[in-house]
Protein backbone atom coordinates (compact mmCIF):
# COMPACT_ATOMS: atom_id res chain seq x y z
CA UNK A 1 0.00 0.00 0.00
CA UNK A 2 0.96 3.38 -0.44
CA UNK A 3 2.08 5.04 3.05
CA UNK A 4 0.74 8.16 3.07
CA UNK A 5 2.28 10.24 6.11
CA UNK A 6 1.84 13.56 7.92
CA UNK A 7 3.75 16.35 5.94
CA UNK A 8 3.55 19.73 6.50
CA UNK A 9 2.02 22.56 4.34
CA UNK A 10 3.24 26.35 3.27
CA UNK A 11 2.27 27.31 6.50
CA UNK A 12 4.32 24.84 8.28
CA UNK A 13 1.29 22.93 9.97
CA UNK A 14 0.92 19.16 9.69
CA UNK A 15 -1.38 17.74 6.95
CA UNK A 16 -2.33 14.21 6.08
CA UNK A 17 -1.13 13.26 2.96
CA UNK A 18 -3.56 11.78 0.49
CA UNK A 19 -2.85 9.78 -2.83
CA UNK A 20 -6.00 9.93 -5.57
CA UNK A 21 -6.20 7.71 -8.56
CA UNK A 22 -7.98 8.80 -11.50
CA UNK A 23 -8.86 8.78 -15.35
CA UNK A 24 -9.70 11.89 -16.98
CA UNK A 25 -12.56 10.53 -18.54
CA UNK A 26 -14.28 8.89 -15.63
CA UNK A 27 -17.16 11.50 -14.74
CA UNK A 28 -17.23 9.46 -10.97
CA UNK A 29 -13.93 10.01 -10.56
CA UNK A 30 -14.21 13.55 -11.11
CA UNK A 31 -17.31 13.99 -8.65
CA UNK A 32 -15.34 12.45 -6.21
CA UNK A 33 -11.63 14.59 -6.65
CA UNK A 34 -14.30 17.86 -6.01
CA UNK A 35 -15.28 16.59 -3.25
CA UNK A 36 -11.72 16.02 -2.45
CA UNK A 37 -11.12 19.60 -3.21
CA UNK A 38 -13.65 20.65 -0.72
CA UNK A 39 -12.00 18.11 2.11
CA UNK A 40 -8.99 19.56 1.45
CA UNK A 41 -9.85 23.26 2.22
CA UNK A 42 -12.12 21.60 5.64
CA UNK A 43 -9.90 19.01 6.79
CA UNK A 44 -5.45 18.97 7.28
CA UNK A 45 -5.23 17.28 4.13
CA UNK A 46 -3.21 17.51 1.14
CA UNK A 47 -3.72 15.57 -2.14
CA UNK A 48 -1.21 13.84 -4.66
CA UNK A 49 -2.18 12.91 -8.03
CA UNK A 50 -1.75 9.72 -10.07
CA UNK A 51 -3.12 8.41 -13.44
CA UNK A 52 -5.04 5.22 -13.90
CA UNK A 53 -6.46 3.99 -17.11
CA UNK A 54 -9.28 2.13 -17.54
CA UNK A 55 -8.40 1.35 -21.11
CA UNK A 56 -5.85 -0.64 -19.37
CA UNK A 57 -8.43 -1.65 -16.81
CA UNK A 58 -10.19 -3.12 -19.58
CA UNK A 59 -8.01 -3.85 -22.26
CA UNK A 60 -8.58 -8.04 -21.98
CA UNK A 61 -12.01 -7.44 -21.30
CA UNK A 62 -15.11 -7.22 -24.15
CA UNK A 63 -17.35 -4.85 -22.85
CA UNK A 64 -19.78 -4.40 -25.75
CA UNK A 65 -19.03 -1.89 -28.88
CA UNK A 66 -20.04 0.98 -27.61
CA UNK A 67 -17.82 0.73 -24.50
CA UNK A 68 -15.02 -0.78 -26.26
CA UNK A 69 -14.76 1.96 -28.58
CA UNK A 70 -14.87 4.28 -25.79
CA UNK A 71 -11.77 2.63 -24.34
CA UNK A 72 -9.84 2.85 -27.40
CA UNK A 73 -10.44 6.92 -27.83
CA UNK A 74 -10.12 7.53 -23.34
CA UNK A 75 -6.75 6.62 -24.29
CA UNK A 76 -5.61 9.89 -25.22
CA UNK A 77 -6.48 11.97 -22.54
CA UNK A 78 -4.49 9.85 -20.01
CA UNK A 79 -1.52 9.39 -22.11
CA UNK A 80 -1.24 13.62 -22.46
CA UNK A 81 -1.13 13.41 -19.35
CA UNK A 82 1.55 11.33 -18.39
CA UNK A 83 3.61 12.86 -21.00
CA UNK A 84 2.96 16.35 -19.13
CA UNK A 85 3.84 14.66 -15.98
CA UNK A 86 7.04 13.30 -17.17
CA UNK A 87 8.25 16.15 -19.00
CA UNK A 88 7.13 18.78 -17.40
CA UNK A 89 6.74 17.97 -13.44
CA UNK A 90 4.13 16.34 -11.30
CA UNK A 91 2.83 20.16 -10.56
CA UNK A 92 0.70 20.21 -13.82
CA UNK A 93 -1.23 17.25 -13.53
CA UNK A 94 -3.38 18.16 -11.15
CA UNK A 95 -4.19 21.44 -13.44
CA UNK A 96 -4.51 19.62 -16.38
CA UNK A 97 -7.18 17.10 -15.03
CA UNK A 98 -9.32 20.21 -14.13
CA UNK A 99 -8.85 21.47 -17.39
CA UNK A 100 -9.56 18.50 -18.94
CA UNK A 101 -12.69 17.53 -16.32
CA UNK A 102 -14.06 20.62 -17.09
CA UNK A 103 -14.50 20.39 -20.55
CA UNK A 104 -15.13 16.73 -20.55
CA UNK A 105 -17.57 16.67 -17.75
CA UNK A 106 -19.20 20.43 -16.99
CA UNK A 107 -19.06 21.46 -20.21
CA UNK A 108 -19.98 17.99 -22.16
CA UNK A 109 -17.50 18.86 -24.91
CA UNK A 110 -17.15 15.90 -26.29
CA UNK A 111 -19.25 13.88 -29.22
CA UNK A 112 -20.61 10.41 -27.88
CA UNK A 113 -20.27 6.75 -29.71
CA UNK A 114 -17.70 6.43 -32.57
CA UNK A 115 -17.09 9.90 -33.08
CA UNK A 116 -15.66 10.51 -29.89
CA UNK A 117 -12.99 12.87 -30.55
CA UNK A 118 -10.68 14.35 -27.31
CA UNK A 119 -8.23 16.06 -29.30
CA UNK A 120 -9.78 19.06 -29.52
CA UNK A 121 -10.06 19.73 -25.90
CA UNK A 122 -6.79 18.27 -24.93
CA UNK A 123 -5.65 20.82 -27.62
CA UNK A 124 -7.62 23.44 -25.51
CA UNK A 125 -6.51 22.18 -21.77
CA UNK A 126 -2.63 21.99 -22.64
CA UNK A 127 -3.51 26.20 -23.79
CA UNK A 128 -4.56 26.98 -20.77
CA UNK A 129 -2.28 25.25 -17.82
CA UNK A 130 0.51 26.54 -20.39
CA UNK A 131 1.75 23.20 -21.32
CA UNK A 132 3.20 22.99 -25.26
CA UNK A 133 0.53 22.12 -28.05
CA UNK A 134 3.03 19.25 -29.14
CA UNK A 135 2.00 17.40 -26.01
CA UNK A 136 -1.06 16.19 -28.27
CA UNK A 137 1.11 14.15 -30.08
CA UNK A 138 1.38 11.85 -27.34
CA UNK A 139 -2.82 11.09 -27.31
CA UNK A 140 -1.61 8.34 -29.88
CA UNK A 141 1.49 7.20 -29.30
CA UNK A 142 2.90 4.47 -26.26
CA UNK A 143 6.30 6.60 -25.28
CA UNK A 144 4.97 6.95 -21.88
CA UNK A 145 2.57 3.71 -21.48
CA UNK A 146 4.87 1.52 -18.95
CA UNK A 147 5.13 4.98 -16.90
CA UNK A 148 1.40 4.67 -16.90
CA UNK A 149 0.81 1.19 -16.21
CA UNK A 150 3.41 1.54 -13.13
CA UNK A 151 1.07 4.60 -12.18
CA UNK A 152 -2.09 2.01 -12.27
CA UNK A 153 -1.32 -0.49 -10.74
CA UNK A 154 0.44 1.63 -7.68
CA UNK A 155 -3.28 2.25 -6.87
CA UNK A 156 -4.75 -0.28 -8.26
CA UNK A 157 -3.02 -3.29 -6.46
CA UNK A 158 -3.97 -1.84 -3.49
CA UNK A 159 -8.45 -2.37 -4.20
CA UNK A 160 -8.01 -4.83 -6.36
CA UNK A 161 -8.96 -5.57 -10.45
CA UNK A 162 -13.05 -5.53 -9.44
CA UNK A 163 -13.51 -1.86 -8.81
CA UNK A 164 -12.18 1.20 -11.10
CA UNK A 165 -11.63 4.66 -10.25
CA UNK A 166 -10.87 6.33 -8.60
CA UNK A 167 -8.68 5.02 -5.74
CA UNK A 168 -7.81 7.13 -2.80
CA UNK A 169 -4.85 6.03 -0.38
CA UNK A 170 -4.21 7.53 2.60
CA UNK A 171 -2.41 6.16 6.52
CA UNK A 172 -1.51 2.88 4.84
CA UNK A 173 -5.29 1.51 3.77
CA UNK A 174 -7.12 2.16 0.02
CA UNK A 175 -10.20 2.21 -1.27
CA UNK A 176 -12.87 2.86 -4.07
CA UNK A 177 -14.46 5.61 -4.25
CA UNK A 178 -16.62 6.88 -2.46
CA UNK A 179 -18.91 7.61 -5.67
CA UNK A 180 -21.13 10.48 -4.97
CA UNK A 181 -23.68 13.12 -6.69
CA UNK A 182 -23.58 15.89 -6.36
CA UNK A 183 -20.17 16.41 -4.29
CA UNK A 184 -20.20 17.34 -0.81
CA UNK A 185 -19.57 20.55 0.56
CA UNK A 186 -17.96 22.94 2.53
CA UNK A 187 -18.77 21.45 6.16
CA UNK A 188 -20.95 18.32 5.25
CA UNK A 189 -17.82 17.18 2.63
CA UNK A 190 -15.47 17.31 5.95
CA UNK A 191 -17.80 15.03 7.56
CA UNK A 192 -18.18 12.63 4.41
CA UNK A 193 -14.27 12.31 4.38
CA UNK A 194 -14.05 11.40 8.51
CA UNK A 195 -16.97 8.93 7.78
CA UNK A 196 -15.20 7.36 5.09
CA UNK A 197 -11.99 7.70 6.43
CA UNK A 198 -12.74 5.96 9.33
CA UNK A 199 -14.68 2.76 7.98
CA UNK A 200 -11.86 2.41 5.05
CA UNK A 201 -9.46 2.16 7.97
CA UNK A 202 -11.01 -1.23 9.56
CA UNK A 203 -8.58 -4.00 8.04
CA UNK A 204 -12.14 -6.51 7.18
CA UNK A 205 -14.26 -3.53 6.15
CA UNK A 206 -14.94 -4.00 2.30
CA UNK A 207 -17.93 -3.08 0.60
CA UNK A 208 -20.73 -0.74 1.13
CA UNK A 209 -23.00 -0.21 -1.79
CA UNK A 210 -25.91 1.49 -2.43
CA UNK A 211 -28.10 1.41 -6.38
CA UNK A 212 -27.30 4.35 -8.05
CA UNK A 213 -30.61 6.82 -8.86
CA UNK A 214 -29.25 9.62 -10.37
CA UNK A 215 -26.39 10.66 -12.49
CA UNK A 216 -23.42 12.85 -11.87
CA UNK A 217 -24.80 16.47 -10.72
CA UNK A 218 -22.22 18.74 -12.18
CA UNK A 219 -22.65 22.28 -9.91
Amino acid sequence: MTDATSVNDVTGNETTAVDFWFDPVCPWAWMTSRWMLEVVGVRPVTVNWHVMSLSYLNSDRDLGEEYNTLMERAWGPVRVAVAAEQQHGPEYLRPLYDALGERIHVQDRVAKGADRDYRPIIAEALDEVGLPAELLEYADRDDYDERLRESHHAGMDQVGMEVGTPVIAVDGYAFFGPVVSPAPKGEEAGRVWDGVRALASYDGFFELKRTRTREPIFE
